[in-house]
């Protein structure tokens, strides 16, 4: 069956990653030039195309963006590579059906990554992630071994999100679509669920058929591309305007 990795052309996938850097930066994602996403390579499932070191979410470009191999190594593109190159490369060599990965550094997420405490099915955002949302705890520090990168691949697993302790989150997707959407969508449910604590507790939760079907609905593929397309005019518009 033909996916959207081998239907995309590369100068689709190079200005998906453009689109969705944007969409990032635009959404709160950005933390300086720190964070970062990547896109395999269509056609070509061992390199990918990676934001560049030194550049915010918003100033990927064609003439910038990196391709690595899945050693993590630098094999072409204008840009410099991130040092934390190694969470995108170990997460592809074991996730075949991730096409698009993203590390960043969301406020939200963070501050309940410090609490140690689990994303619950308490909001729309949170039902995404009722499948689970491991915890990566080895360390705080930058992911710049491969060594490392391999210990993040292993406590996501096959899940969709993986939390890094007091450091961030890592999220994938089957598409840029997906894994921008997701980046969101996962900041979202750790604001809730601090603010639904903050104000007292969380109260009755909703029977888990209740969340599963309410998951179901809000992870097919069409809403990750309806909401990018959506966040990618009000990206753009912002910018003109």
């Amino acid at each position: 069956m033909k996916t959207e990795a081998t239907t995309m052309s590369v100068e689709q996938a190079k200005q998906k990653l453009i689109d969705g850097g944007r969409i990032l930066e635009a959404e709160g994602q950005g933390d300086l030039t720190r964070g970062h996403i990547s896109v395999r390579v269509p056609g070509d499932p061992s390199r990918f195309f990676m934001k560049p070191h030194s550049y915010g979410f918003d100033e990927i470009t064609m003439d910038n963006i990196v391709v690595c191999n899945l050693e993590g190594e630098k094999v072409g593109g204008g840009g410099r590579r991130h040092s934390e190159v190694f969470i995108h490369s170990e997460i592809y060599k074991v996730r075949p059906d991730v096409m698009s990965v993203i590390h960043t550094h969301p406020t939200n997420a963070v501050a309940l990554t410090a609490t140690g405490r689990p994303v619950k099915p308490i909001s729309q955002p949170g039902t995404a992630f009722a499948d689970g949302v491991p915890y990566y705890t080895d360390t705080i520090d930058l992911i710049r071994t491969q060594e490392m990168g391999a210990g993040v691949a292993r406590a996501l697993g096959s899940c969709k999100a993986v939390l890094m302790r007091n450091h961030g989150v890592a999220v994938v997707g089957a598409s840029v679509e997906e894994s921008v959407i997701l980046a969101i969508m996962l900041d979202n449910a750790c604001r809730i669920q601090l603010l639904a604590e903050a104000a007292g507790g969380i109260g009755e939760m909703f029977a888990p058929e209740y969340i599963k079907r309410l998951h179901d609905n809000i992870t097919k593929p069409d809403q990750y591309t309806i909401n990018f397309e959506y966040l990618r005019r009000k990206a753009y518009r912002s910018t003109v305007s």
